[in-house]
């Protein structure tokens, strides 16, 4: 996705659109696992987990460090207000129905604060760095990458501050991109576009190799091409899963993962989460209740059977 306000300059550096259509395709491979998950050709927990673990994490640091990049090219050294601001609404107005759509189709696990709120977020912030010396904005970068990996605190954990990234407990949600760490990543394009245009670099970047065509046409309308590119995707893997459908896994096994995988996720250590997820599994067959939690019957944040369970079994793991 462009950063908010994104316009054109004297040299355009078309191999920028050329980065960003290979950071669509990246995410589009990385989606399609999800998908492959989420239909059960994959085991649960797959694409949260080892290398695609990593990788998500490298699409959206490359999306907003591009952002930051993007924002000096179209803002540096005058601010462009109307243009940054329609682009703005259109980002955020994207990022809304985003949420709606995850809120009403994947309500245990919907998109609050993914990659196009991160950007919308990190780049009204990224304005008042535009002018600073780049040293202080890479000091800065350095500091939002770096803090929620030193300190949390409660304070964080109601669900209006969740996009800090400084909450203790992390909250389920199918593309969680929080404000720290990945502010940083958007600093660090600012501060290297900063570098470059202050040393007149722009010009002789304009003559780099540009990429096919196809590929900057992806860059140049990325909004666009994110929007549409999990719908079809999704729709593709549904289709064929009607045709050739997966193997059924154990429900045990496939609870276990998942329950596992999730623990994990939240900064738990690997043998509370093997107690607490043994505990919750015993508990959820004797009552019957894994079945219905697993077709999505029940929901578990919002059935008193299951929030008691997950309880007491807290407590016992503990």
């Amino acid at each position: 996705m462009n950063s908010a306000g994104a316009a054109p300059v004297t040299h355009r550096l078309l191999w920028l659109d050329a980065l960003r259509g290979i950071a669509l395709i990246a995410m589009a491979t990385y989606h399609f696992s999800w998908d492959l998950e989420f239909f059960g050709y994959l085991a649960p927990g797959t694409s949260t987990e080892g290398f695609l673990r990593l990788y998500a994490r490298i699409i959206a640091s490359s999306f907003l460090f591009l952002a930051g990049f993007s924002l000096v090219l179209a803002h540096y050294p005058q601010l462009k207000l109307q243009a940054f601001l329609k682009r703005l609404a259109v980002i955020v107005a994207a990022a809304l129905a985003i949420s709606a759509a995850t809120w009403w189709f994947v309500p245990d696990g919907w998109i609050f604060f993914g990659i196009l709120h991160s950007i919308a977020t990190a780049s009204l912030i990224g304005l008042l760095f535009l002018r600073l010396p780049p040293l202080v904005t890479l000091v800065a970068a350095g500091g939002a990458i770096a803090l929620p990996n030193l300190w949390r605190s409660e304070i964080f954990d109601t669900p209006w501050f969740w996009f800090t990234g400084l909450s203790q407990t992390v909250p389920r949600s199918n593309d969680f991109v929080p404000l720290l760490p990945w502010l940083g990543a958007l600093l660090c394009g600012i501060a290297l576009a900063r570098i470059l245009r202050d040393r007149g670099a722009f010009a002789a970047l304009a003559k780099l190799p540009a990429g096919p065509g196809w590929l900057r046409w992806g860059g140049r309308h990325s909004l666009i091409v994110y929007l549409l590119h999990q719908p079809l995707l999704f729709a593709l893997v549904y289709l064929v899963s009607q045709v050739v459908p997966p193997a059924k896994p154990d429900p045990a096994l496939t609870y276990i993962r998942s329950c596992e995988s999730g623990c994990l996720a939240e900064g738990s250590n690997l043998q509370l989460c093997q107690r607490f997820c043994s505990c919750t599994l015993d508990q959820l067959q004797q009552q019957s209740l894994l079945e219905p939690l697993q077709s999505g019957a029940i929901l578990p944040s919002q059935d008193d059977r299951i929030l008691k369970l997950a309880s007491e079994c807290t407590t016992t793991s503990q």
